[in-house]
């Protein structure tokens, strides 16, 4: 299953431009807000500054032709597990 997104960038004169990437962030309000395809979903989620005590995620999951799924993942934020940026969230976690 492919997991790249190809985002489609518009400036203001109208032009398009394509770029893939296995991730991206919009920042927004100050906190990165991520999208990434895990599985047959696309994940969204906001990055977790040190002292927060929870993070969402939203799980979009097409359902049939023009209906999807969405999901809201609220889970305790645990500093004690290491910070690991790398980490990316998916079926195969193996978070308790």
């Amino acid at each position: 299953m492919n997991q790249t997104l190809t985002l489609v960038m518009e400036n203001e004169q109208g032009e398009q431009q394509q770029a893939q990437c296995a991730k991206v962030a919009i920042i927004w309000q100050g906190k990165e807000l991520w999208l990434q395809p895990v599985g047959n979903q696309l994940m969204i989620g906001v990055d977790m500054n040190e002292g927060d005590t929870e993070y969402a995620n939203l799980l979009l999951r097409p359902m049939a032709t023009n209906l999807v799924s969405l999901e809201l993942e609220m889970e305790a934020a645990d500093p004690d597990d290491g910070w690991d940026d790398d980490h990316v969230h998916g079926p195969d976690c193996q978070h308790d």
